[in-house]
C-alpha cells in the first residue's frame, strides 16, 4: 500500500520531470529562435554590405583613350580625349568606346550616334574584325544622309582601330544581322578599315 511519503515522493519527481521537459522545450524553442535571428541578421547584413568583388574593382581601373566625333561643320571627324574602363581582351575594350561614343561628346563636338541607340554586344573574328551589333534603334533613329552615315561609320571604326591595335576593321550588325545600310546612302556590307583623311587638319583644329 503507497503511503503519504511515497506519494508526495512520486508527486515531486513527477513535478520535476515535467519542469525538466518544459525547460528542455523552452531551450529547443529559445535555440531555434536564437539560430533564425542569427540567420536574419547575416542575411540583411549581406544585403546592406555586399562582399567586394575583386574582379569588379580591378575593372574600376580606367584608361584614357582618343575618340572621334564631328567637328562643328560636320566635314570632318575631331578627337577627344576620354577615360574608359580598361578591360582584358578586345572585344570588352571596343564595347567600352562604343558606349563612350554613344553617350555623346564632353566637349561641344557633334555627336556621329543619335541619342537612344543601343548597343546589343561586341565580338572580334580571328582575323581582327571587330563585329559591332546594334538594336533597331540605330537605323529608327538615325537621321540619314550620306555625310551623317559617314561619320557615324568611320567615328565608330577610326575610335576602334585606333585604341585597338588587334582590331584592323569594323563591321556594323543590327540584331546580329549583316545591314545593307544605315538609312540607304552608304553601303555596310562590308567590314571597315579606318580612314584617316577624315580627320581634321592641325589648321582647322586650331583655327
Amino acid at each position: 500500500m503507497t503511503t503519504k511519503r511515497q506519494l508526495r515522493s512520486e508527486n515531486i519527481k513527477e513535478k520535476k520531470t515535467k519542469k525538466s521537459t518544459r525547460i528542455l522545450y523552452l531551450s529547443f524553442i529559445l535555440g531555434g529562435i536564437f539560430i533564425l535571428l542569427v540567420l536574419f541578421f547575416l542575411t540583411l547584413f549581406n544585403v546592406l554590405f555586399p562582399p567586394v568583388d575583386m574582379d569588379a574593382l580591378k575593372k574600376k581601373e580606367k584608361q584614357v583613350v582618343q575618340i572621334y566625333f564631328s567637328d562643328q561643320q560636320e566635314r570632318f571627324l575631331k578627337s577627344e580625349k576620354r577615360y574608359i574602363f580598361k578591360e582584358n581582351d578586345a572585344a570588352s575594350q571596343a564595347r567600352e568606346i562604343v558606349k563612350a561614343l554613344i553617350e555623346g561628346s564632353k566637349t561641344g563636338l557633334v555627336n556621329t550616334f543619335p541619342s537612344g541607340v543601343v548597343l546589343r554586344d561586341v565580338k572580334v573574328s580571328d582575323t581582327g574584325i571587330a563585329l559591332v551589333n546594334f538594336s533597331k534603334s540605330l537605323t529608327k533613329l538615325h537621321q540619314g544622309g550620306s555625310t551623317a552615315e559617314m561619320a557615324t561609320i568611320y567615328s565608330l571604326t577610326n575610335s576602334i582601330t585606333q585604341n585597338i591595335p588587334s582590331i584592323k576593321k569594323v563591321k556594323i550588325l543590327v540584331e546580329g544581322k549583316e545591314l545593307s545600310s544605315i538609312k540607304g546612302h552608304i553601303s555596310t556590307r562590308k567590314a571597315f578599315i579606318p580612314d584617316w583623311e577624315l580627320l581634321i587638319s592641325e589648321k582647322e583644329k586650331n583655327s
